[in-house]
């Protein structure tokens, strides 16, 4: 099959700047370069060609500005059997204009058929033209079923993945080394390194779980928050809420530490440093994809029951899940139970790890989308 990947006008694709959405391409692309012929548009980049062949699969790169007219542009060129268009889903009716002929797939990586992000009529139009729509989570589908009516058919979940060879669990020789290496580069080697991994909005709940380390340190006095990300992406200049965390952790001095934003292929040295990881989310996240990395980490996991997240992570089978999200007690009891209890910590992420290997490999992600343009060609 010919099939063209859209990404959003926000980051340039392969995943230099991160990325949910480019990860997951980064993860698939190779795996159809083997049977098909796919071509990735995405935004220029200074570090980037407009156009290159990579791995196999074609780039298109064109500019920010008026970046829908500039696809639109590109697919008049070009003949595609299937055009994923990756969370826009608006954007499919003005490119169908461009490429009749093409079947279109949308995916939801967020709430976008919200009535805030669109009208009614607007959403209506894309569910009747489009011939697929692919969801990150059930939560994500919910969302949609519950305020449209979207033949059971045309709608389903297909969860990302990540490649578990690129990450070192605690447990293997190579994840000993690169622990001790990344400790003594960075932290005490006694430490309880407390992970979060995100960018820094409230939203993702980083003050919750500052305000938590109270309660930690009196029960851990050598844990230690290690707080990784940027306000946006490869973004680390400050904003108001960023500025309001430094100010949170001044108390703690050396117990909290801010990384800034580390690019994603050094994120798998980074996980060997941690004994727990931990995501505050305190909104309806559609499922975040740093739960696929913590489990291929093989670092214990700790999440909110909020949107998808506990759809990939089940209560004391591969992590731990709070669901009184807001409070910081809840994240400091459940932090100093599985600092507690190693035996159990290293259990939960064993079976985060097994899980990472076989239900949530790029390669399930890519069988399962590949099943849907095949279905929708017939």
């Amino acid at each position: 099959m010919r099939i063209a990947f859209i990404c959003t006008e926000k980051l340039p694709s392969p995943a230099i700047k991160g990325g949910a959405i480019q990860l997951m391409i980064d993860g698939i692309a190779p795996i159809f370069a083997v049977k098909h012929s796919l071509t990735i548009f995405s935004i220029t980049d200074p570090s980037l060609p407009m156009y290159e062949i990579r791995d196999g699969n074609e780039y298109v790169r064109v500019p920010k500005e008026q970046y829908e007219q500039h696809i639109v542009n590109e697919l008049k060129k070009r003949t595609f059997d299937v055009i994923h268009v990756f969370n826009r889903p608006a954007n499919v009716l003005f490119y169908k204009q461009a490429a009749p002929n093409s079947r279109f797939v949308t995916s939801l990586h967020n709430d976008m058929f919200s009535p805030m992000k669109m009208k009614r009529d607007v959403a209506e139009r894309v569910i009747a033209e489009v011939d697929a729509i692919t969801t990150v989570s059930e939560y994500m589908k919910r969302t949609v079923t519950k305020r449209y009516d979207v033949p059971e058919d045309k709608i389903q979940v297909v969860y990302s993945g990540v490649d578990a060879t690129r990450y070192m669990p605690p447990w293997t020789d190579e994840g000993k080394q690169m622990r001790t290496t990344m400790r003594q580069r960075f932290i005490a080697q006694e430490d309880d390194v407390i992970l979060f991994i995100g960018r820094l909005s409230r939203t993702k709940g980083v003050h919750v779980l500052i305000e938590s380390m109270n309660h930690v340190l009196a029960h851990h006095p050598k844990a230690k928050l290690v707080i990784v990300g940027g306000k946006w992406f490869s973004d680390n200049r400050p904003n108001e809420y960023v500025r309001f965390l430094h100010q949170l952790a001044k108390p703690y001095k050396d117990r909290i530490q801010f990384t800034n934003y580390i690019p994603s292929e050094h994120i798998p040295h980074v996980f060997t440093m941690g004994d727990v990881f931990v995501c505050s989310s305190q909104w309806h996240e559609p499922l975040a994809r740093v739960h696929y990395e913590a489990m291929a980490a093989g670092v214990p996991i700790i999440t909110t029951n909020r949107g998808g997240n506990s759809e990939v992570i089940e209560h004391h089978e591969n992590g731990l899940v709070i669901d009184d999200y807001a409070s910081p007690k809840a994240f400091a009891r459940t932090i100093n139970e599985l600092l507690h209890d190693k035996e159990k910590a290293l259990a939960l992420a064993y079976e985060g790890r097994k899980r990472a290997e076989t239900m949530f490999s790029f390669a399930n992600t890519a069988e399962q989308l590949e099943r849907v343009y095949i279905t929708i060609c017939q």
